[in-house]
């Protein structure tokens, strides 16, 4: 544009900044893809199967806990 005069100076420092982010973003999307996913594939399923054992551990708590803690149901109404 014609009217267009020199970049204000925060206007610069924040298209610098946009480019800085731009790059940083790239360089972690990069590490995400290289480094943790190839790891996640590889290690997944035991991470998967040592959650399972733990939640039917809880599971279990938590049944036996209900048993010692439930009360009897109230007796029939009489007619």
């Amino acid at each position: 544009m014609a009217n267009e005069g020199p970049k204000q100076p925060w206007e610069q420092q924040l298209r610098d900044a946009a480019a800085h982010l731009e790059t940083d973003l790239r360089k972690v999307v990069k590490y995400l893809n290289d480094e943790v996913v190839p790891e996640v594939r590889k290690n997944g399923s035991e991470a998967l199967r040592a959650a399972a054992v733990e939640l039917h551990k809880l599971a279990q708590k938590m049944d036996d806990h209900a048993r010692k803690t439930a009360t009897p149901p109230p007796p029939p109404p009489k007619p």
